[in-house]
């Protein structure tokens, strides 16, 4: 059974290396992703029911025993992240399956795609922080070839500054695990943990100093202000199938890393660093929704929420409850669904009009009732509007906020709900409303029935969400008490 925590890393590594040999076989490359793809589903549906019901799983790789080897472990936190990325990789892959050009997909769209995928599960399941940077490496790597994939000049002057950006913090993440191998004499997480708990507070400030070397590097993948800048270009200029990919995955994975080493590592003077944590939440979500406010088109508005919603994400880890953090993860996997939902009806959107201008486009309501009440539901899901998962997620952090009297941030989140909404709006009537501004024959032209399959499901998922939020908060609560008592992992990776 152990031996399962290592599928979700090893499957799409291995069909990634099998499918660079199928280059000019589109038909077969289509065939074994898409089973793939479903397959990663059912497994990370099958590895969070063995966890929720047998506890931490942990595999070391070669029979070396922790903290001396490479170890992978399991827990709720790392299973539910990996379930939530199997849905958005599937939706994605289908959409792409419909929009990509054929040159494209035969310049390894589909390798590069399960690479993608084995740095993403890599980096939730790996159990030190060394294998943490090699995992975000191979992720990195992966996303640098999609997002330039097609070779329009202005893809490639976006992607040179992901590039240089992304091995800026790169290098910033290596010096951090030096700086913490020289401390402590370890990198496996669940050591660290043991090890620095039993360091005396009066000789903790250089841990404290690398605390936030840690959180300026994650922050620089998770688009915290005031290091979000490289991101509304980036996730605009690839097409609409990778910008959701890259969307719903890539800054999550840098929100997991800082609430994963927050809670199991960095737990000491936390008076000091989750206050920072919590400043930098609420500049995020305020900045990042001014951003989205402030344009006029489809994609970028999208793209500038990524870092709003960042904010909301780690305002959880701030506040420091189970409830807090509980809420968090709702709202890391409501997100991750419903972005990934809103890239996609952009895209779609995209494909009829064939511009993301806001004000070259009007009254597609008329021409395509469905695609505009899909976008709608999944928009007031991302502004917090019940009986969608935006609004529960959310209601768990105030309240949360409320219990332990901060005020302030509860009060931004409020505000920048508001905003969200309005760009939201924004968009559904300079869109779907008005007008049409269409011909009958342009109408006729543009069937998008198989365009709106991928983001259908995504959009019962967020509605689920809702609906059985008491159930789900049940499983999210439990994630929560887990990385809030350290003891736990530690015991299960160390065998203490």
């Amino acid at each position: 059974m152990n031996n399962l925590v290592l599928l979700p890393v090893l499957v799409p590594f291995i069909v990634g290396v099998i499918l660079i040999f199928f280059r000019n076989q589109l038909q077969v490359q289509r065939f074994v992703s898409g089973v793939t793809s479903f397959f990663l589903v059912f497994l990370s549906i099958y590895l969070i029911y063995n966890i929720y019901q047998d506890g931490i799983i942990t595999l070391e790789l070669g029979s070396w025993q922790a903290p001396y080897g490479i170890v992978l472990v399991g827990d709720l936190f790392a299973s539910i992240m990996i379930v939530f990325a199997s849905i958005v990789a599937v939706a994605c892959l289908f959409f792409a399956f419909q929009t990509l050009h054929p040159d494209r997909e035969k310049y390894y769209f589909y390798p590069f795609y399960f690479f993608l995928l084995t740095g993403v599960n890599g980096s939730f399941l790996t159990g030190d922080i060394f294998n943490l940077f090699v995992f975000f490496e191979v992720m990195l790597i992966s996303s640098f070839v999609l997002i330039v994939m097609g070779g329009k000049k202005y893809q490639l002057r976006e992607s040179f500054k992901y590039v240089v950006i992304s091995t800026f913090g790169s290098m910033f993440f290596i010096i951090a695990v030096a700086l913490l191998y020289s401390v402590t004499g370890t990198l496996n997480f669940a050591d660290l943990a043991d090890k620095i708990s039993q360091i005396p507070a009066e000789e903790s400030g250089i841990l404290t100093v690398i605390a936030i070397l840690f959180l300026i590097v994650f922050g620089l993948k998770g688009a915290l202000v005031p290091l979000h800048f490289w991101l509304p270009n980036s996730y605009f200029v690839p097409p609409t199938a990778v910008a959701a990919l890259l969307g719903g995955l890539l800054t999550k994975v840098g929100v997991y890393s800082i609430m994963r080493t927050y809670t199991l590592v960095f737990t000491h003077n936390q008076d000091f660093t989750l206050n920072i944590v919590l400043i930098l939440a609420g500049l995020t979500m305020f900045f990042g929704v001014l951003g989205a406010v402030s344009k006029f088109d489809f994609k970028r508005i999208l793209a500038i929420h990524i870092v709003s919603q960042v904010g909301y994400m780690i305002m959880g880890l701030g506040i420091g409850t189970s409830l807090a953090i509980a809420g968090s993860i709702y709202i890391i996997g409501h997100n991750m669904i419903v972005k990934t939902a809103l890239f996609l009806f952009c895209g779609t959107t995209e494909k009829v009009t064939g511009t993301t201008n806001l004000k070259k486009m009007s009254g597609l309501l008329k021409t395509h009732p469905y695609l505009g009440w899909l976008f709608f539901a999944a928009a007031i899901s991302l502004a917090g509007i019940p009986p969608m998962s935006g609004f529960f997620s959310k209601f768990a952090l105030v309240l949360a906020g409320l219990e332990e009297q901060r005020y302030f941030i509860v009060f931004v989140s409020l505000v920048v709900g508001l905003l969200t909404l309005f760009s939201m709006i924004k968009i559904f009537m300079y869109v779907f409303w008005g007008s049409p501004s269409l011909t009958p024959e342009e109408v006729k032209k543009t069937k998008i029935g198989k365009l709106l399959l991928p983001g259908i499901p995504l959009v019962i998922i967020s509605f689920l969400m809702g609906v059985l939020a008491e159930p789900l908060f049940i499983l999210l609560e439990a994630a929560a008490n887990q990385m809030l008592d350290p003891s736990i992992y530690i015991n299960s990776v160390l065998k203490e």
